[in-house]
């Protein structure tokens, strides 16, 4: 039975509050059942990276043709790209949107714009067509945790943010906040779920070709990403009202 009438959802903000207190101590595969029947339009967001399979089967588990936005940055590895299309068969993913940025060719038409702006780029190539995308859903599911960084510490299995327009609210659902490094791994291994081909090459984790090396032993799984700067989230997204930074959707 779904969470709420459909026919009269509640306001973002109070659907998101009891959601929150509702779902606390549960599963990660409850999270994703509730927000499946508690938000009417529902796209999951991946990159196809590293640890996106543990999220892709859990929506497969619960909803086999729930969207899949897949952002194609036109600068991935060829293995993330393969990956994407074995999964897919692998999972019986059916509905999986290929988002590509429609003005690459204007804005970065030598692709040198992440040497010189990695900001920028990360808001052609990512941000912005993820942000047009989502105009058309009510909520998004993301793969984001609390371990990956201290900007995540805080994650909550549901929050809000602000549409492109600034002219309506959408929920965002981290079904998988609360998991450790070690329950990714586990979860992958034990539903014997293939691996990105670039994680036994020393990537933990995954994103443009030119902005992601492998990490050391030792090293902070995500120290390959964007190397030697400061950055370590790839775009400005909002929360609540507010501009933040944020990470890979998985």
């Amino acid at each position: 039975m779904p969470l709420d009438d459909p026919h009269h959802p509640p306001a973002p903000d109070a659907q998101v509050a009891r959601l929150n207190v509702q779902m606390r101590h549960h599963a990660a595969h409850d999270v994703m059942r509730a927000a499946v029947e508690s938000v009417p339009n529902l796209a999951l967001v991946s990159s196809f990276g590293a640890e996106s399979v543990a999220l892709l089967h859990l929506a497969s588990r619960v909803k086999k043709d729930l969207p899949v936005l897949f952002i194609d940055t036109e600068m991935l590895f060829p293995e993330t790209l393969a990956y994407q299309r074995e999964v897919a068969v692998k999972l019986g993913l059916t509905r999986i949107t290929v988002i590509k940025a429609d003005d690459i060719a204007t804005l970065d038409p030598d692709g040198q714009l992440h040497k010189t702006d990695t900001d920028a780029c990360c808001a052609l190539r990512k941000t912005v067509p993820l942000q047009k995308a989502l105009d058309g859903f009510d909520g998004w599911i993301t793969g984001r945790k609390r371990f990956q960084s201290g900007t995540r510490a805080q994650l909550p299995h549901f929050e809000t943010e602000a549409t492109q327009n600034g002219a309506g609210t959408r929920i965002k659902v981290n079904p998988l906040a609360f998991w450790a490094a070690d329950d990714v791994q586990h979860y992958i291994e034990e539903n014997n779920l293939p691996r990105h081909p670039l994680v036994a090459q020393g990537y933990p984790s995954i994103g443009c070709a030119p902005c992601t090396s492998p990490v050391a032993a030792g090293e902070d799984p995500r120290a390959g990403r964007w190397r030697d700067q400061s950055k370590d989230e790839c775009g400005i997204h909002f929360v609540d009202g507010k501009a933040v930074r944020i990470g890979a959707s998985t």
